[in-house]
């Protein structure tokens, strides 16, 4: 085991709909398990790292973007741990907050062409494949391992929730929590915000990694444009809910599946006496590369 501990309370959400609707609104705020490794990052990362210890891998290889807060906390992650961190990056050569904050941590950074970039393990084999100490992990942190650490969210839960909200991208969180709800034997439904346009094979995804079948819902109206795209009405919400709660959100997840709750709230989707959950999947460092639309 990891000698980490986290902190990660249910919050109460006051708002005037929320009165008017007779509507409880909780925040799992997972946001604050640690300034860089936080959120479903952390969730994501806990087993790789197990499983790497194990096997006696003292390297740990990634994939992402440019502003990839996967990318941040595995530096992060590496430095605190002890494991070298190496990530291939997305597109042209570029110097940002969050790859500046990589480097500090000790990664070293490898920029592939976007057309390179599609076949991770070949890039992984071509680079490492003659090396034995290191460990793959996918882009985001995708996985079973991942799938695994997402489902301890549900078993932290202090009370019962008729309903939770998640964002989705590669669908691994998700899929984590819908199989900590069937190992706790809890009768809420899980509510999914995807932030990709036209992702269909998002259900197949989810579905791969569960270990049952159970009911779940799938909103694909708030992705805004598509993944790290946004519009003017939900920049003009993000800033008023933080405004009033003092809970930061981003406008690539977290944003989207607040809106999403708010705006379903508001259509009356949800019975009076309600009580909803929203976790908070951290990756608030996304906001960074987006400043420029607030």
């Amino acid at each position: 085991m990891l000698p980490f501990t986290i902190y990660s309370p249910e919050e109460e959400i006051h708002l005037p709909l929320l009165k008017e609707k007779q509507i409880q609104l909780f925040i799992k705020r997972d946001d604050l398990i640690h300034p860089f490794i936080s959120g479903n990052k952390w969730r994501k990362l806990k087993y790789n790292l197990e499983k790497a210890t194990k096997l006696r891998k003292n390297h740990l290889v990634s994939f992402g973007g440019t502003y990839s807060n996967h990318i941040l906390a595995l530096a992060s992650a590496g430095a605190k741990f002890g494991f070298k961190t190496t990530a291939f990056i997305r597109g042209e050569e570029v110097n940002n907050e969050i790859l500046s904050l990589c480097k500090i941590f000790g990664m070293t950074l490898i920029f592939v062409s976007r057309e390179a970039y599609k076949n991770k393990e070949v890039l992984y084999e071509t680079t490492f494949g003659n090396t034995g100490d290191t460990y793959f992990i996918n882009e985001g942190g995708a996985g079973t391992e991942a799938e695994k650490g997402c489902r301890e969210v549900i078993k932290e839960l202090q009370q019962q929730y008729d309903y939770i909200f998640c964002a989705a991208g590669t669908g691994t969180t998700a899929a984590g929590l819908i199989n900590g709800i069937n190992e706790q034997n809890l009768a809420s439904i899980l509510h999914v915000i995807p932030v990709l346009k036209g992702f269909t094979a998002l259900r197949e995804e989810i579905d791969s990694l569960l270990k049952k079948p159970i009911n779940y819902v799938i909103h694909e109206n708030y992705h805004f444009g598509g993944y790290a795209k946004t519009k003017p009405e939900l920049i003009a919400f993000i800033k008023q809910f933080v405004q009033n709660t003092g809970i930061l959100t981003d406008p690539v997840y977290t944003g989207k599946v607040i809106y999403g709750i708010y705006d379903l709230i508001n259509a009356d989707l949800f019975k009076p006496g309600s009580k909803i959950l929203m976790v908070h999947t951290g990756g608030i460092f996304g906001i960074l590369g987006m400043l420029d639309k607030f």
